[in-house]
């Protein structure tokens, strides 16, 4: 609010549990009509033009705070509201802007446990894994979930966010 115009809370339609779409509430970092300039932009994606995941480095459309506010990953603060509304959990795959009709066959499994806030794909790269390998940490989290890993990805994310590696 204080670098751009327009609302402090920011909704986007996230792929969850089973694929159903839920909206997500984050604190805004980017100028109001950032999903227009995304087709402009979408040459800069660090993962590829044709990548179903879009990340830019210095992306033009964050704002000053948001910037910060993504570095810290205190714009994902408000998610808490998707964990007390049940869509979310603390610890889980990422939910995904793209719907699961996106996904390839091999994607699918990610979408059988609840997305979280954090989760093994945060403290392992973030934005500097693709999809795909995003996908393989996902499966590797399915596979070996556990109250302990959950409590090892939780005390790892504070240290990855301090750090800012892979944030973007």
């Amino acid at each position: 609010k204080l670098s751009s115009p327009g609302p402090v809370f920011f909704v986007q339609q996230r792929t969850g549990l089973y694929g159903r779409r839920f909206g997500m509430v984050k604190f805004r970092t980017m100028v109001v009509n950032a999903e227009a300039l995304k087709d402009s932009l979408r040459h800069l994606n660090k993962h590829g033009p044709d990548s179903v995941d879009f990340k830019i480095d210095r992306d033009p459309r964050v704002t000053g705070i948001g910037r910060w506010l993504r570095r810290t990953s205190l714009d994902e603060l408000p998610n808490l509201f998707n964990v007390v509304r049940g869509e979310m959990r603390l610890v889980g795959p990422r939910p995904t802007s793209f719907r699961a009709n996106t996904y390839r066959d091999h994607h699918l499994r990610r979408l059988g446990v609840y997305p979280g806030i954090t989760g093994l794909w945060q403290v392992s790269g973030r934005s500097d894994v693709d999809f795909d390998g995003r996908v393989e940490l996902d499966v590797a989290y399915i596979a070996q979930q556990s109250p302990w890993l959950d409590l090892k990805i939780m005390l790892k994310t504070p240290l990855k966010v301090l750090t800012g590696h892979g944030a973007s």
